[in-house]
């Protein structure tokens, strides 16, 4: 019987640019600016870890641990109009299906915004340059996302994006949400596809472009 290959592959991700937002390795610099971001308004945090003020040290901490792994790649999302991060997203979990080296499928998550920032543009610009770095430099299969099921803001964002949902699994992760540090969550579990990807990125390129005129700021995103 054919053995499935063992995965070895680990996660590097670059910094990646656009008009709206940077996406820089996270690192500890970033902690002051995530620390004022992350409490701006926590109402639309309910599912989401996001660190309070005195956990961002941990925070990070945890984060580089994965990413120590090989599993993560963590990112703090720079806002390019003021040059402060303004949340954090991350690659996560590669699956080499194939061979063990050649990267088949990864997910983009735990990724948080501050209050100001959300429907700004940067969450879907900050999408673009995710799905297309994985896409096209990496040539993945496949890219999901997945949030808490009761997360109806969560959801409806990820299908903004132009992410298919393919169903719940149940008691699929720990949860998030306060109080329910021994619980399971079900998981909304959404993808975009190789074959999604063309119709997906030029629905992501027609949204950043108009965001980007609503600044009045001269960069687009590259499309090389």
């Amino acid at each position: 019987m054919r053995q499935t290959p063992a995965v070895t592959y680990t996660l590097k991700g670059p910094v990646l640019q656009g008009g709206l937002v940077r996406l820089e390795p996270l690192e500890h610099r970033h902690a002051a600016d995530l620390a004022e971001a992350a409490e701006e308004d926590r109402d639309t945090y309910a599912y989401t870890w996001v660190p309070r003020t005195h956990e961002v040290a941990d925070y990070i901490d945890a984060q580089l641990a994965r990413a120590a792994t090989g599993r993560l790649a963590p990112y703090a999302q720079i806002s390019l109009a003021t040059g402060r991060a303004v949340g954090a997203t991350a690659y996560w979990e590669p699956r080499c299906w194939r061979t063990e080296d050649r990267l088949d499928a990864v997910e983009v998550g735990f990724t948080w915004l501050a209050r100001s920032a959300q429907g700004t543009g940067v969450n879907a610009e900050a999408k673009y340059l995710l799905f297309r770095h994985a896409f096209e430099e990496w040539r993945v299969s496949r890219v999901d996302l997945k949030t808490d099921a009761r997360n109806s803001r969560s959801r409806a964002a990820i299908e903004s994006v132009g992410a298919r949902f393919e169903g719940v699994l149940r008691n699929w992760s720990r949860s998030w949400a306060p109080g329910e540090d021994d619980r399971l969550r079900d998981s909304a579990i959404f993808s975009i596809t190789a074959a999604d990807w063309p119709q997906a990125r030029a629905h992501l390129e027609a949204r950043v472009r108009k965001a980007v005129r609503r600044t009045g700021r001269d960069e687009a995103t590259p499309t090389r």
